[in-house]
């Protein structure tokens, strides 16, 4: 359906209805099917051509991702989708079939590796910076889009441990929202005392929890980008000998799900914690590493 509309106050809540990161990855998926010589209007033998012509150089998630691009561009303008055609859907299925393969996923941080990390760092502001993120972004299974946003305001300090309210995310568009309670911990691996003492060296009292700090160690008054926590856990991972490459921002999210699928913890708990709307988008986070683990636990039932 065509947006005809041009009062402002509507065009703004139209604007709004979509987040401006995926409007970014929409219009830079746009730019790229034009640029290769496509139109709007395009016709199905146009897309198709497109999706030949990059069938061996871009994976298949990504032409996907323009294929999205492509129709939500059509829809806006009202134009026939070129996108719903036979000729574009067979050669997609065809790409998927010659090309396809597993996507990537980031290794999981399992509570041994991270209990490594802890202790191979220091006493330095950075050390208690990263110690804290670390632990209260794996004990709260989150996104390192919801670590950066995480402000002093948001932290409610209970008897049993902390909550954190997470006000918007990638599963709460419509901003309701989602808190995260992350207890005391039993071990010496505690995420809360951790906290505790980075705001204490840090002397961050409001505003970003997790800042960056210069290298002589001066905590500066932004906060840390989501690209900037992924540098931070692939750099501690490598720390203690594993693979960077095979890590990312995601470890932490897909650690807490792996330890707590491989624990016994029914999938509604977990989904609880992480905010997810289904037990096939939770187990997508679960990496096990021995193939036995799920037969284990199912057979001790029987």
């Amino acid at each position: 359906m065509a947006i005809a509309c041009t009062d402002p106050s509507v065009l703004h809540f139209i604007e709004a209805a979509t987040a401006p990161n995926t409007r970014r990855a929409y219009d830079s998926d746009l730019n790229h099917f034009l640029a290769w010589g496509g139109s709007l209007p395009a016709s199905p033998d146009v897309v198709a051509r497109y999706l030949a012509a990059h069938a061996t150089t871009h994976v298949v998630a990504t032409l996907a991702r323009r294929l999205v691009a492509i129709r939500r561009a059509h829809a806006l303008k009202g134009l026939p989708d070129p996108v719903r055609s036979e000729l574009v859907r067979l050669t997609f299925r065809g790409i998927r079939r010659a090309h396809g393969r597993p996507q990537r996923r980031a290794a999981a941080l399992a509570t041994e590796e991270m209990a490594a990390i802890v202790a191979s760092l220091g006493d330095s502001v950075r050390d208690a910076r990263d110690r804290a993120l670390l632990l209260i972004g794996f004990a709260g299974a989150f996104r390192r889009s919801e670590l950066s946003r995480i402000d002093c305001k948001s932290i409610e300090r209970t008897p049993r441990g902390i909550i954190v309210t997470i006000p918007k995310s990638k599963t709460d568009q419509e901003g309701q929202a989602r808190q995260v309670a992350i207890p005391h911990g039993r071990s010496a691996i505690c995420p809360i005392k951790a906290l505790d003492q980075w705001l204490e060296l840090s002397g961050v009292t409001e505003g970003p929890v997790f800042r960056p700090v210069t290298r002589r160690g001066h905590v500066l008054s932004g906060r840390l980008s989501g690209d900037s926590i992924a540098k931070i856990i692939k750099h501690r991972v490598k720390t203690i000998g594993l693979d960077p490459a095979r890590y990312s921002g995601h470890s932490l999210r897909a650690g807490f799900v792996t330890s707590a699928a491989t624990a016994g913890a029914p999938a509604w708990r977990i989904k609880a914690q992480t905010g997810h709307a289904s037990d096939a988008l939770v187990g997508r986070y679960i990496r096990l590493s021995d193939p036995f683990v799920a037969t284990a636990v199912s057979m001790a039932v029987l």
